[in-house]
């Protein structure tokens, strides 16, 4: 690609644009003559000089951004009314489910508003614990997080990494338990890994990368990722190298060992795509290599325990809803593998499976809801789990030598609540369950089948309260994701509750590109198909309008990260059928995504403008080079963080100016730029409330809502 730049040193211009009086004014954003060239089509790209997070020109474009959206927002009535009933929602007691190592328990604990989940500990499940990691004492204002703790196979030390500002950049610590103080140890400089520890608690597996160049540290690509094993009590730069590729830099590892403490794992990626590679070492052999088991990128395999010789392995090869099968390494050829928990006759999907007290949990996904499983060692099927309702369930923690694991279960209008289940018993009791203050039997969950354009059935969750007049007249909330095999599955969020307390509607649509119903529809939404994902969200909307659940005036749509391109697609190609827009932490800028952090590795899902095809492909829906001068946008509050190393700022950045620009239509095109926030995870809750705040109050205002109606 040539790149044909000639940057113009114009001032950035601050003062308001020339504009209609009911037309919101907003900052005038200095253009410069940059041209690329990609196989013979000329792309513009004047405000990539936004690209650069430390200049000062864009810090001073992002505080007059800001400047202007939170006068906007301060002159909506409802806003405090808002963000007080958010925050007397978001106040109730929480928990995460236990882990047990060796005679401790481990739990994470939110008394309600705290900015941060604190690290509890307790010898007896149900006995007062004490606090083993409280992250808010880290920073005074919550925006240090921890990012994963991993315990020792004997329960006496946890691994602690822990995350600045929303950042994926990660720090480790070592703390014994027993004693709450931290060694020495610490480890920088590392993001995508966890830590994996041997059994005799003399060290620890993990992936690291060199460090970045001073300036480059949000925003410069990162590449060539080792594994290393750090031995306690030594420095990081003392740590033995385990395993690299210098001929593959785009490579990233995982290590990880079974529970025995036998054989070590280590999981190969190329890209977000979840096809990888497993290689293998015997620890309790001396001189053994790391050698390869499945070597070829040509599906998933997971290893979910193990006896000997014999793996347990999680994999879709010849499974794209995926199956359990029993691999031995002394014969590791597939012709010899033996199905223990074969794929699904239907459609349903194979979601995990864990391994508790000599049984298999498997969780299964049946059109976007899940149900829980239990299966004999030999894969004969024993029992489900009664759960509450059409729900999801989270993460099973339990290891094969113990009788109990527990689980969370959640549904929209059913708080996360954590279960601990007896193996033996085979039965499920609540361990915690919040309280939060409302009434869940005055709402309804549906779920919908509409057709997409090309005539897919898509699934649609809504919710709302009971007695909805169907009159097209209720404020609607349309969400969606669509992309590297991630599925929506019902969720409790107190946010979407406050939504529909207000007389709002909350929609989660199901998209292509997601892992609703396996590999298949994880394809059939990406790469050169990732236009089906964008016409089955507008699908989904005119399906809402033609239902009479709303109208396109009280219509608006949200979506983050690979949902923030959603959005900005949606409103590009289809700018007249929404009524407002709250794209978040968006990837807008396909030309370009795999130039910053990680997003290289999304080629698999996005391909890339390197290429020809890519080009073309990616071209022709890109949100920032497909805004049009002079139409009809809908209003739009674009939310970024000015620490986000996964989805860079600059994406937001370059949309909303590009937008703002373009703008033909008197609804206003604002940004919200957090300080000292990343991507999403770790963001403290004072700062989600106000967020949240903010976008409902957007909404509020944008679709006429005035709080009391219903």
């Amino acid at each position: 690609m040539l790149q044909l730049a000639l940057t113009i040193a114009l001032p950035l211009a601050l003062a308001a644009a020339p504009a209609p009086a009911q037309k919101l004014q907003t900052p005038v954003t200095k253009k410069t003559d940059v041209i690329d060239d990609y196989f013979g089509t000329k792309v513009a790209d004047p405000y990539r000089w936004l690209e650069d997070d430390n200049s000062a020109e864009t810090k001073a474009w992002v505080e007059a951004q800001n400047k202007v959206t939170f006068d906007f927002l301060g002159k909506i009535p409802e806003r405090e009314k808002v963000k007080a009933r958010l925050t007397k929602l978001w106040n109730f007691e929480r928990y995460s489910p236990v882990t047990k190592r060796g005679k401790n328990y481990f739990y994470y604990k939110n008394d309600g508003l705290q900015n941060q989940s604190v690290l509890y500990v307790s010898e007896q499940l149900d006995a007062p614990a004490r606090v083993l990691i409280d992250p808010n004492t880290m920073a005074k204002d919550g925006t240090v997080a921890l990012n994963d703790v991993v315990f020792s196979d004997d329960g006496t030390l946890a691994a602690y990494g822990s995350s600045e500002s929303g950042s994926d950049w990660i720090k480790w610590h070592v703390r014994d338990v027993a004693t709450g103080a931290d060694r020495k140890d610490e480890l920088q400089w590392t993001k995508f890994t966890s830590v994996a520890w041997i059994k005799d608690n003399s060290g620890f597996y993990y992936s690291g990368y060199a460090a970045p160049k001073t300036g480059d540290e949000l925003k410069g690509v990162v590449k060539n990722q080792k594994v290393y094993f750090h031995k306690l009590g030594t420095a990081q730069k003392d740590d033995r190298l385990v395993f690299e590729r210098t001929d593959k830099p785009d490579w990233m590892y995982g290590a990880y060992l079974t529970e025995d403490g036998r054989f070590l794992f280590i999981e190969q990626s190329e890209s977000t795509d979840h096809k990888n590679r497993l290689y293998v070492q015997d620890l309790t052999q001396k001189g053994s290599k790391i050698v390869p088991l499945f070597d070829a990128f040509d599906a998933h395999y997971e290893i979910v325990g193990n006896d000997g010789e014999t793996l347990y392995v999680y994999t879709d090869n010849g499974a794209p809803r995926y199956r359990l099968v029993a691999v031995s390494l002394k014969q590791p050829d597939q012709k010899q593998w033996k199905t223990l928990i074969p794929e699904a006759a239907g459609k349903d999907v194979l979601a995990n499976v864990s391994m508790v007290g000599e049984r298999f949990a498997a969780v299964w996904r049946t059109d976007a809801h899940e149900k829980l499983k239990m299966y004999a060692i030999t894969g004969a099927a024993e029992n489900d789990v009664a759960l509450p309702t059409l729900g999801t369930v989270g993460g099973i923690h339990g290891r094969r030598g113990e009788n109990e694991a527990f689980y969370s279960f959640t549904s929209f209008t059913y708080p996360t609540s954590v279960y601990r289940y007896d193996v033996a018993a085979k039965t499920s009791a609540l361990w915690r369950q919040p309280k939060v203050d409302f009434d869940p039997t005055a709402y309804e969950t549906k779920q919908v089948f509409y057709k997409s354009k090309d005539g897919t059935s898509v699934p649609m969750f809504i919710v709302h309260k009971k007695g909805l007049k169907l009159d097209g007249n209720n404020h609607t909330y349309l969400y969606g994701y669509g992309g590297f095999d991630i599925s929506l599955t019902p969720g409790f969020s107190v946010s979407n509750l406050a939504w529909m307390e207000m007389g709002g509607v909350f929609v989660q649509a199901n998209l292509r590109g997601g892992g609703e119903y396996g590999n298949t529809w994880h394809d059939a939404g990406r790469l050169a198909n990732k236009q089906n994902v964008f016409d089955d969200f507008i699908a989904a909307a005119e399906w809402l309008i033609a239902n009479k659940y709303t109208q396109t005036q009280k219509l608006a749509i949200g979506g983050g990260s690979n949902g923030g391109l959603l959005v900005g697609a949606a409103i590009t190609q289809r700018p007249d059928l929404f009524g407002a827009a709250l794209p978040a932490v968006g990837v807008m800028d396909m030309l370009r995504f795999h130039k910053f952090t990680i997003g290289w590795a999304w080629k698999s899902d996005y391909g890339s403008s390197e290429t020809k095809e890519g080009f073309d492909v990616l071209y022709k829906y890109s949100p920032l080079h497909n805004v049009k001068t002079g139409k009809k946008y809908p209003a739009t509050l674009v939310t970024t963080g000015d620490h986000d190393d996964r989805v860079v700022p600059a994406h937001s950045h370059k949309f909303t100016a590009t937008l703002q620009a373009a703008q033909g239509g008197d609804a206003p095109i604002l940004t919200r730029i957090e300080t000292k926030a990343g991507h999403g995870r770790g963001k403290p809750t004072s700062k989600q409330i106000e967020e949240k705040a903010d976008q409902w109050s957007f909404l509020l205002k944008i679709l006429n809502v005035k709080l009391g109606a219903s």
